[in-house]
């Protein structure tokens, strides 16, 4: 709740500047600047309803106008960018104006003009980039991608591997789109399918229903999942991961399975995200206890930055999302200020990682610069 309240009054804040600058900047003469305030206020409301939708609020009915506040969180991303340049450009050009000690009125008339025309620019930009973003985030692609593996044994040569993640069903999405994330998995007929976390946002008893479809997923070696970060925001990670293993998913919570195909074995290890609190802490030492370190060890893992303890402890292959690829341009610059990797297949140290960009959203349900994905992974050996 407190974070709730919290958000409720920066955004608050946030919409209150809008104002500064949509309104007041620009001159708007009534009753036009009463209509943008009050179309300010509505869409506050449906923010707060989107934020609370699937933790504090029911989405059997928050999810709609949840899904508009979102979307309008999206817009605001893009106005504050766009506005915040020209409230700059226009404190430089008053402190030129007042160091030239100029006081003309024709000054103040071009600049409110420019102000205008430059804010109804940003506007229509800011609503174009989302609504492009929210069609772009509503259909992931499948995303083909052969990983060569020096370690990886003959028998599990064009091994195919569906990695899903970052689905963040819940405040603005729901089991519809779970169920057609699944459909495309099936379709592909993988040997393995991985999962690398966030599947939700929100709590078991309002979001856990979403999930259902999970259980339809099919494939010879098994299903295989870690939790993310997001697991443990709303509620308790761990009785997401039982949710999950009522789903038919073999949840790897610090530990392994063999998987076995024409004689020969590999590792499939997983491990909770790197900022799980406790007791739900990762530990990659516990998982790979008992194991042969001579044999082939894929590590699910959610956040790409976990490879560096992979590498220093020999596994071959990670696979990890959380980045989204940056999910909204341009975010994905700051990315590689916390993650070794922001997306595709990479190297960390002595292993191989692939960090899909996810196949939902977080947050907004907007993608710009950074298509939704669901990966099939071609496993060969590299001679």
């Amino acid at each position: 709740m407190t974070r709730f309240l919290v958000f409720a009054l920066l955004l608050a804040l946030v919409s209150y500047w809008l104002h500064r600058r949509l309104v007041r900047a620009t001159g708007v003469a009534r009753p036009w600047s009463i209509i943008v305030d009050i179309l300010l206020g509505l869409l506050w409301v449906l923010a707060i309803i989107g934020v609370g939708s699937g933790e504090l609020l029911d989405p059997s009915w928050a999810r709609t106008p949840g899904f508009a506040g979102w979307v309008w969180l999206g817009t605001v991303f893009y106005l504050v960018l766009g506005l915040a340049v020209i409230a700059l450009a226009s404190l430089l050009a008053r402190m030129v104006r007042r160091l030239r000690g100029s006081r003309s009125e024709s000054f103040d008339s071009a600049r409110r003009r420019a102000i205008r025309i430059a804010t109804a620019g940003v506007v229509i930009a800011a609503v174009a980039t989302t609504s492009y973003g929210v069609v772009e985030a509503a259909r992931p692609e499948v995303v083909r991608v052969t990983v060569p593996l020096a370690a990886l044994p003959d028998e599990f040569d064009g091994l195919r591997v569906a990695l899903i993640s970052d689905l963040h069903v819940g405040p603005s999405r729901g089991g519809e789109f779970t169920a057609r994330v699944v459909e495309t998995v099936n379709a592909e007929r993988p040997d393995l399918v991985a999962i690398a976390g966030d599947l939700v946002d929100g709590t078991v008893e309002k979001v856990a229903g979403d999930l259902q479809p999970l259980e339809r997923l099919s494939a010879p070696l098994g299903v295989y999942g870690v939790s993310g970060n997001h697991e443990f925001y709303a509620d308790d990670g761990g009785r997401w991961l039982d949710v999950w293993d009522r789903l038919g998913i073999r949840t790897l919570r610090n530990e392994h399975a063999v998987v076995e195909r024409g004689g020969a074995s590999i590792d499939i290890i997983g491990i909770h995200d790197y900022s799980s609190p406790k007791p739900y802490e990762p530990d990659l030492s516990r998982a790979l206890d008992g194991l042969d370190r001579e044999r082939f060890g894929l590590l699910l893992a959610h956040e790409p930055r976990q490879a560096f303890e992979a590498s220093d402890m020999g596994v071959d292959l990670q696979l990890s999302g959380h980045t989204h690829g940056g999910q909204m341009w341009p975010i994905r610059y700051l990315v590689p200020l916390q993650q070794p990797s922001v997306e595709g297949l990479d190297r960390v140290g002595e292993t191989t990682l692939y960090t899909t960009r996810g196949a939902g959203a977080w947050g907004p349900p907007t993608r710009v610069g950074a298509a939704p994905e669901i990966t099939i992974l071609e496993l060969v050996r590299s001679r």
